[in-house]
């Protein structure tokens, strides 16, 4: 059985939650994956340090952890359910932080997060109970009530590695219930130590070569998209495109994320990122120019998007079999000086869709025989490369103890293993040997990571929608930012609100294949983007803003944080 390397990617990534006007935080994601799952994906590195991984933060994901540890370092907390944490009287709270508790403080997978736990399931039946007899108003909850589950909610997203070796979390969790306000301020506390170690955890992994760092343009958005819309029919050649045939200056504006990604790296970091994982794993060939021109030694993309290139390159002949094509480093033609890398989206999905219903150990086990079964498959002067990539915090909540086992023995098997070696791409890269087994794909088709398209991005009706008013507000910025009517401080504020409407995160959501109540909300930040815009430049809003772009679907049980690679 041949010797193999494998590629661990986390992806770390949460758009940006911040009201352009107020500075409030509308969504809590950011700080509560960092206190579940961006602490614990650390905790199992420091366990293993003969375990190698890339680990990219997307820079507007470090933005906002900045923002968090400032707010616990000035008291000025800009987060409603934190701020509702820490407030030492919730009897005299309004109605609206009432509403906003008991909006926010289930959310979370239940069978995991909830039901284990009898008294958190407690306060949720209580409020099933009464919510079903008084659908029509506001119940009045106690105010112990309120402070018992603003507790029990940030403890279900603690990590389990915090909880494991914390005393306040197994204090609080052994107590249950009738949680005062100091006990309350030891959590929140705590939750501000969490989010201001975890950099500088991340920081000393890279440091001592167990870890690289990467990144993404910055404010991640869809490059391929911005750059060309016709971009999409790579991937579905009917698929229907925005009004506006164009973006307009998207190219300068790709370079744009992409140079701020970088300089940001080297802020945070100290060093230049060696490679890139584009937004969703959106590539296409200019996009690829652009990287390749930045200095960039890697960058990767799903799996779809090799068969896709293959299929184009040769569109009469059948594929061979995938391990003929699939774990090579490709060299795209005409870029000589990057290399890409295209991830298994089989085993990939495993880790995302299908090992949180198995036991830790099994999973772990058979992902490793997957690994054994590709090595005997492998020719003997193929040298194979294997990519798993995925997010590193949206599938943990599916998992029980949130994947703790399973990453545990993963790691641990690994670590024992003798036929497969976990390695970074700049470590590969930096092989010679390995440069040598790089192959040049001469046709690369546009797409992403899922479906290897850009279908969850563009071509319904909706996002085409969200689009044409992108495009709209782009057209104006362009005229406003031409003329003398701003000073550069306020051509700089504008650029930077233009850069988070450029999101692809925005597209993502618009569509009735997901849940209606997280679709209104991202509508609503999306459009507020939008209309800070157009207050930035000294423009009159268009009354087209205070119109929702999309409603999903309260059944829907599909979409979500994740999505399928096929």
């Amino acid at each position: 059985m041949q010797q193999i390397k494998l590629v661990l990617l986390w992806h770390m990534h949460q758009p940006d939650y911040r009201h352009y006007d107020t500075r409030e935080f509308e969504m809590p994601w950011v700080y509560l994956h960092t206190i579940k799952d961006y602490t614990d994906m650390a905790h199992h590195l420091e366990a293993h340090p003969h375990i190698k991984a890339v680990v990219n933060f997307v820079p507007v994901l470090l933005d906002q952890l900045e923002d968090y540890v400032e707010q616990f370092a000035t008291g000025q907390i800009r987060d409603p359910l934190l701020r509702l944490l820490a407030t030492p009287d919730l009897a005299s709270v309004s109605d609206d932080d009432r509403e906003h508790i008991l909006t926010n403080c289930f959310k979370g997978n239940h069978n995991t997060m909830l039901k284990p736990y009898p008294a958190y399931a407690k306060l949720h039946h209580l409020y099933d109970t009464l919510q079903k007899k008084q659908a029509t108003e506001l119940v009045n909850f106690s105010a112990q009530y309120f402070s018992d589950l603003l507790v029990w909610f940030h403890l279900a997203w603690t990590g389990e590695s915090v909880r494991r070796h914390n005393a306040t979390v197994m204090e609080l969790m052994a107590q249950g219930e009738g949680f005062s306000h100091v006990e309350r301020m030891r959590l929140f506390k705590l939750i501000g130590e969490l989010i201001e170690g975890l950099i500088p955890r991340y920081r000393r992994l890279a440091e001592t070569g167990q870890i690289e760092l990467s990144t993404t343009p910055h404010y991640h958005p869809l490059s391929p998209l911005l750059i060309d819309f016709t971009s999409a029919h790579d991937g579905v050649a009917d698929a229907p495109l925005p009004i506006n045939s164009f973006y307009p200056g998207g190219r300068s504006r790709v370079t744009f994320h992409l140079n701020k990604a970088i300089d940001s790296h080297q802020k945070r970091f100290g060093t230049q990122p060696t490679g890139i994982w584009p937004a969703e794993g959106a590539v296409s060939p200019p996009f690829i120019h652009i990287l390749a021109e930045s200095g960039c030694q890697w960058c990767a993309s799903g799996e779809g998007v090799l068969v896709n290139s293959l299929h184009k390159l040769h569109p009469e002949t059948a594929l061979p079999d995938r391990n003929r094509y699939l774990y090579r480093p490709y060299r795209i033609q005409e870029q000589e000086n990057i290399i890409c890398f295209f991830r298994d989206d089989k085993l990939s999905d495993f880790i995302g869709f299908e090992y949180a219903k198995w036991f830790g150990r099994d999973a772990a086990e058979h992902f490793v025989q997957s690994i054994e079964q590709i090595a005997r498959h492998a020719l003997p002067d193929e040298n194979p490369v294997v990519s798993v990539i995925l997010d590193g915090e949206n599938a943990w909540e599916y998992y029980p103890y949130n994947g703790f086992y399973f990453l545990d023995d993963l790691y641990s098997l690994l670590d024992s293993h003798t036929g497969i070696h976990t390695t970074t791409y700049q470590d590969y890269l930096s092989s010679p040997e390995n440069v040598h087994n790089v192959q040049v794909l001469p046709v690369l088709a546009a797409g992403s990571w899922v479906y290897g398209t850009f279908s969850t991005w563009i071509g319904d009706p909706e996002k085409n929608h969200a689009w044409d008013l992108l495009c709209t507000a782009k057209q104006n910025y362009d005229l406003v930012i031409q003329s003398d009517r701003l000073t550069d401080k306020e051509k700089t504020a504008a650029s930077l609100q233009l850069a988070s409407c450029e999101s692809s995160d925005w597209f993502w959501w618009f569509g009735d294949y997901n849940q209606a109540d997280t679709v209104i909300r991202f509508d609503q930040l999306y459009r507020d983007n939008l209309t800070n815009l157009y207050r930035l430049l000294k423009l009159p809003v268009p009354s087209i803003l205070c119109k929702p772009i999309s409603h999903g679907d309260t059944h829907a049980e599909e979409g979500g944080t994740m999505r399928r690679s096929s």
